[in-house]
């Protein structure tokens, strides 16, 4: 058994730690989770137990990414749910607070390249933080943000596009 004196500077450091609550809460509301504070709740639980393992400089990354883990959890479960017709699928993210043609460009991408687009965007985070968020290399992080952009980009011009014009014979020639 630890004692007192053992005890009470990882109390300290889980502070630290536990100060990011509601980040990894809004995290999880914006990532379509049934149970966002319960995905919150989980990863400072695994925190606690896995304190070592949580960087000392930045705890933010890891906690986005045990979090995005859970998330996944939670995703697959319902699926399985579903898959037994039980329950409806799971939520999209949500994007229901933007503008029309921008949720309609997220929800276009690839979920790897909206997540490097949201991490940076909704989370905040540097590149490096959400390469480390990812698990990825930053270079690697740095040109799946730039594809992302560009393909952003496409969708909404995409999106702003009018449509081709139909050409109506009035004339009956």
């Amino acid at each position: 058994m630890t004692s007192d004196t053992d005890r009470r500077p990882a109390e300290e450091r889980f502070r630290e730690v536990f100060a990011h609550l509601g980040a990894v809460t809004a995290y999880a509301r914006r990532r379509g989770s049934r149970d966002a504070d319960g995905i919150a709740a989980e990863a400072m639980s695994i925190a606690w137990r896995r304190l070592a393992d949580v960087p000392r400089d930045d705890p933010l990354p890891w906690l986005y990414a045990t979090a995005r883990n859970l998330l996944l959890a939670e995703r697959r479960a319902a699926s399985r749910t579903a898959a037994a017709g039980s329950e409806p699928s799971v939520p999209a993210p949500e994007l229901h607070e933007l503008d029309p043609q921008l949720d309609r460009a997220l929800r276009s991408l690839y979920p790897a390249d909206r997540e490097a687009l949201l991490l940076v965007a909704w989370e905040d985070l540097a590149p490096t933080q959400a390469a480390r968020a990812l698990g990825l290399k930053p270079t690697a992080f740095r040109v799946r943000l730039l594809r992302a952009r560009r393909r952003l980009r496409a969708a909404l011009d995409e999106e702003r596009r009018p449509a081709s014009l139909v050409q109506i014979d009035v004339e009956g020639t």
